[in-house]
């Protein structure tokens, strides 16, 4: 028996089972964080450069498609008001507050596109952003502490949360949901309906961002993902659509009696460990 083709069959198989755990646990992390204000995108960085599996950003934004399709059937009773009930004036208000949210973020989308933006794929601003983020969870919710919040999403509210989208887009670790929710909190809205038009607003914002993604992939192949393997793609699709599933049904009864303070602490608590080893060089930058 060849020592050496028996040692490399080894590998090869070592090498086959670390991409398969590593799939998986990226799936499971971005079916949990992706509608948690925690952060998706910074949880999959620190992810990828833990299990040292550098991921395509087409990998990462379609996993993320997934995680945003499994909660729709969450908002049935929305999607049915929007569906049959489209006439009533209140409906018409919620869906044009969506719709300007939601164009607001496209238009930034596009310009930051047509810039050539990328995305930092270091630690070290995914972890202060992370660390600011907390901090800002745990101070506002403090002052919000015993105050009577609204129970009607304002124009202003539908604009802040579209600028939202677009700051933590920026900035990876800031937490599209996170940001939106903290958005909304400061400017009165209440936890339930600052979470439910956080979603209902990242739900068309994320489809369309893995559609132009695909598309881009397809349309250039060669440039855009010359070795996409796609099999592992729709396998961390699907796990991560179950997992925010449960994720997001755990979230919404949350809210119902708990403030986003816990959060806020994890945060913090994340940030400042993950900052602390790139500035120690325990962990790479």
């Amino acid at each position: 028996m060849n020592f050496r083709l028996v040692t490399a069959a080894l590998f090869a198989s070592n090498t086959r089972m670390h991409d398969w755990i590593s799939v998986i646990i990226l799936g499971i992390i971005e079916g949990i964080t992706e509608f948690l204000p925690v952060s998706s995108t910074g949880h999959l960085l620190i992810a990828e450069k833990f299990l040292h599996d550098h991921q395509t950003d087409l990998f990462n934004v379609v996993i993320q498609s997934g995680a945003v399709l499994a909660v729709i059937p969450l908002f049935w009773g929305r999607f049915h008001q929007f569906i049959y009930r489209w006439r009533e004036p209140a409906t018409r208000d919620y869906m044009s507050k969506i719709i300007v949210a939601f164009g607001l973020t496209c238009v930034g989308g596009y310009i930051l596109e047509k810039k050539h933006f990328k995305l930092p794929e270091e630690l070290r601003p995914v972890a202060l952003a992370l660390l600011i983020g907390g901090i800002l969870f745990v101070a506002i919710e403090t002052f919000l502490k015993e105050k009577k919040l609204s129970e009607r999403i304002t124009w202003a509210v539908a604009i802040a949360v579209g600028i939202g989208q677009l700051i933590a887009a920026v900035f990876p670790g800031a937490s599209r949901s996170g940001t939106t929710i903290l958005i909304s909190l400061l400017l009165g809205l209440n936890r339930p309906l600052a979470t439910e038009f956080s979603f209902l607003v990242g739900i068309p914002t994320m489809l369309a961002a893995s559609g132009w993604k695909i598309f881009k992939t397809f349309h250039h192949p060669a440039i855009d993902a010359p070795h996409e393997n796609w099999p592992m793609v729709l396998l961390a699709t699907i796990i991560a659509a179950a997992v925010s599933f449960v994720a997001v049904k755990w979230l919404l009864r949350f809210i119902q009696t708990h403030t986003f303070i816990a959060f806020g602490w994890y945060r913090i608590v994340l940030g400042a460990a993950i900052l602390l080893a790139t500035l120690m060089g325990v962990w790479s930058n």
